[in-house]
């Protein structure tokens, strides 16, 4: 068993499992980050905003998925779970997808995208225990820290990796990862790797974007 997780920068992650890359939420130029030369074999997205959709970027070959499935990929079990991009029913920034992909080697991990919300308990009982939980923290388009910090309570992954917040980079104002972290320890990696299930609590990973 081996997946490797990296942060591109915003919302966007690449999964590595099975010699095969899995690609979330590339964003566009404007956004702020670079992008690495990533080769992705599936490509998701959360919704269709240009820092989340800019599947363009890279060279055709890879199956995109957009739309709430529930179907296997080239290894990956991928479902999408419809929720909304702001606290009223959609009626400011439309729909979004939270995706739980399982990888071809057993590991779980959800990406909440630009959840706007607090999800309801039936979705909650879906989405428990993941092996990782990548969390919207910024606010402004989303939800902010402290709903962030009840659903990583709620959910409780064996980790968590903060994304969508202000940094250097981004060319847009959102809150920091700060007020997340809220002083508890955390670890700061270039990557994620894993290798076994871990069962030892929640713990927070801040990735360095690359």
């Amino acid at each position: 068993m081996n997946m490797v997780l990296r942060w591109h920068g915003h919302s966007c992650f690449s999964l590595e499992s099975d010699e095969k890359t899995l690609l979330i939420d590339p964003f566009d130029e404007g956004v702020g980050y670079d992008m690495p030369p990533v080769r992705p074999d599936i490509i998701l997205e959360s919704h269709q905003h240009h820092d989340h959709n800019a599947h363009d970027r890279f060279e055709q070959g890879f199956v995109l998925i957009k739309e709430t499935v529930n179907k296997t990929v080239q290894g990956f079990k991928i479902e999408g779970h419809s929720v909304f991009h702001d606290d009223v029913q959609g009626s400011k920034r439309g729909k979004n997808i939270i995706f739980e992909v399982t990888t071809p080697d057993g590991f779980r991990v959800v990406h909440c995208g630009d959840l706007g919300h607090k999800i309801d308990s039936e979705l909650l009982d879906l989405l428990r225990s993941p092996d990782v939980l990548l969390v919207p923290v910024g606010g402004f388009y989303t939800i902010d820290a402290k709903q962030a910090r009840e659903l990583t309570r709620d959910l409780a992954p064996s980790y968590v990796v903060p994304m969508h917040f202000k940094t250097e980079a981004l060319a847009f104002e959102l809150g920091g990862v700060e007020d997340f972290l809220s002083g508890d320890p955390f670890e700061k990696l270039d990557e994620l790797k894993l290798e076994e299930k871990a069962n030892v609590g929640t713990r927070i990973v801040v990735l360095n974007y690359r």
